[in-house]
């Protein structure tokens, strides 16, 4: 992993973001850990630099709302990152008043968070993600499209552009639209919503892939394996992109009847699902025990970290919420080891200290309380 480019913050800032008025925090070692008790704002720092890339951040909030209470409505994340042995300023927020987030990168405005993916490829996982295999197929979908998006950075655009297609197909229908305006919408859908089912498969390939070249590897992690299921793919399984797309619109054009009496479209890859195995039980994910399933999801998350930097070349940035609370001490160990194998910077929290005992000297501990940030224990030189 070391071969790879390295995107390090060195200095981060937050201004009017959640519970934070200011909060400046100059960062030198690879992996950084956050203590102190629930409610300081750890999990706060971690969604701050999750909108250091392309997407909605690590709790898809609107962004109104991430705003400080009692602020004037705007807010920002700004940040330095060493990259190729530069600097690059980077930021994003929000103005008040205005409607979505602005992107800056040394100190010019550009358009779309998409530019961020050059500087920064961020992943993540956190406790709201505990019943991934268990809850609705819209999560799994998300997840998939957040891995995608991490390898192919014009994914997001791509799964905007697709359901904001599919609801103007609903409206129309719902309204009783010409057949010319639909057959002309349903070429769009058809195209767009089989550019994103091709991009979520070869992400579920290229990831099967990698997780079968880590079952050597001695892990603590149980290994899954994982599919892209649902009608779409089942009908058009096989067929060249073209006729995918022709026979995704024969599916739109022969179904409008059945739609328009349902209120929305009943076939398409809105609706595929990212199916989960225990792979050494040929169990699916969702009836493993719980400890199973975050054992299983941590894994998940480490072959995809492996995955991003070799197909981008960049080492992504991890942020693990509350993820060592969970493991026992042999885990613990065990998953810090991973971690500084894969050379990218990682940012952690948890309530005590004493959970990241087995951090490598170099590792960085700040202390999270009453809305400020303090060093406890500075990496030593490695």
């Amino acid at each position: 992993m070391t071969d790879y480019r390295t995107a390090r913050l060195t200095r981060l800032s937050l201004t009017g973001f959640r519970n934070y008025s200011t909060l400046t925090l100059p960062m030198a070692a690879r992996m950084v850990a956050f203590v102190g008790p629930n409610g300081a704002g750890k999990t706060n720092i971690l969604e701050a630099i999750s909108f250091l890339t392309a997407g909605r951040g690590l709790r898809r909030a609107a962004l109104a709302d991430i705003a400080r209470k009692d602020g004037d409505g705007s807010w920002s994340v700004a940040a330095t990152v060493l990259l190729d042995g530069f600097e690059t300023k980077i930021g994003t927020g929000l103005v008040a008043g205005t409607s979505g987030r602005k992107v800056r990168i040394d100190g010019e405005e550009v358009r779309g968070s998409e530019s961020l993916l050059d500087y920064m490829r961020v992943l993540w996982l956190v406790p709201s993600m505990d019943g991934l295999f268990t809850g609705p197929g819209s999560d799994r979908r998300r997840f998939l499209d957040r891995l995608t998006l991490a390898i192919d950075p014009t994914h997001g655009r791509r799964v905007s552009d697709f359901e904001n297609a599919l609801r103007q197909r609903n409206r129309l229908l719902d309204q009783g639209g010409s057949d010319a305006f639909l057959s002309a919408l349903e070429q769009q859908v058809a195209e767009l919503g089989t550019a994103v089912s091709i991009a979520r498969a070869e992400t579920v390939d290229l990831l099967s892939r990698m997780i079968a070249g880590q079952a050597a590897q001695d892990l603590p992690f149980p290994h899954a394996s994982v599919s892209l299921d649902g009608a779409f793919e089942a009908e058009t399984a096989g067929l060249s992109a073209s006729d995918r797309e022709d026979r995704y619109r024969q599916m739109l054009q022969d179904g409008r009847h059945r739609d328009r009496a349902a209120g929305r479209t009943l076939n398409g890859p809105h609706l595929s699902d990212l199916t989960v195995h225990h792979a050494a039980k040929a169990m699916p994910a969702s009836q493993s025990s719980t400890g199973e399933q975050k054992a299983l999801l941590i894994g998940l998350i480490l072959a995809h970290a492996e995955l991003t930097a070799k197909v981008s070349g960049m080492t992504p940035v991890l942020l693990l919420d509350e993820v060592a609370a969970h493991l026992d001490p042999d885990r613990r160990s065990a998953l810090f080891s991973k971690l500084d194998s894969l050379g990218g910077q990682v940012f952690m929290t948890g309530t005590d200290e004493a959970l990241f005992e087995a951090l490598p000297a170099e590792a960085e501990v700040f202390e999270i309380r009453e809305h400020q940030g303090r060093l406890l224990k500075r990496g030593e030189a490695p």
